[in-house]
């Protein structure tokens, strides 16, 4: 099992409590546990999750209660369709994927990772707004710029080249 572990902002929306959170640790694989916070852009909710390992990250625009308590299906659907938007190989993306069949919840546990997300949580709200909202066409844009930003939490490299160099694929 792998987890995501939530803002006690986010745990609120989805109407977790203490009991329905994991206290065991992850399964070891590669890009392993995510954090994810829920974030009000143009009073529209988004879920913004950013992996522990590599910062590689993207945002969930104008979500749902509903949806966001499917909060494991949205995961797996939005980074499946960022992981192909990146290019990532197909046997890389089905690597990456087969580790989230099974996906926990649980409180956030890292300060680093937390302040990388308010930094992203920043950049995502002023570059949406800038392109016209949450419903803009420029949002996969978006995503693909702060994947391209050099972050310090992980010695200044691009999150998208920290996924790259774990999963050795080439760039496109």
């Amino acid at each position: 099992m792998q987890l995501i572990r939530c803002t006690k902002k986010l745990q609120k929306e989805m109407g977790l409590k203490q009991p329905d959170l994991c206290d065991e640790d992850p399964c070891l694989s590669y890009l392993g546990p995510w954090h994810a916070n829920l974030v009000h852009i143009d009073r529209r909710k988004c879920v913004l999750f950013v992996n522990d390992k590599t910062l590689f990250n993207f945002i969930a625009p104008d979500v749902s209660r509903e949806t966001i308590r499917d909060l494991d299906r949205l995961f797996i659907s939005y980074m499946s369709c960022i992981l192909t938007a990146e290019g990532i190989a197909e046997a890389d993306r089905a690597r990456i994927l087969s580790e989230y069949e099974e996906i926990g919840f649980a409180n956030t546990n890292s300060k680093s990772v937390l302040g990388s997300m308010n930094e992203l949580a920043f950049h995502y709200k002023y570059n949406i707004l800038e392109a016209g909202g949450v419903h803009s066409p420029a949002v996969p844009g978006i995503i693909r710029q702060l994947n391209r930003m050099p972050m310090r939490a992980i010695k200044e490299v691009f999150p998208i080249e920290a996924l790259r160099v774990m999963f050795q694929t080439a760039k496109t």
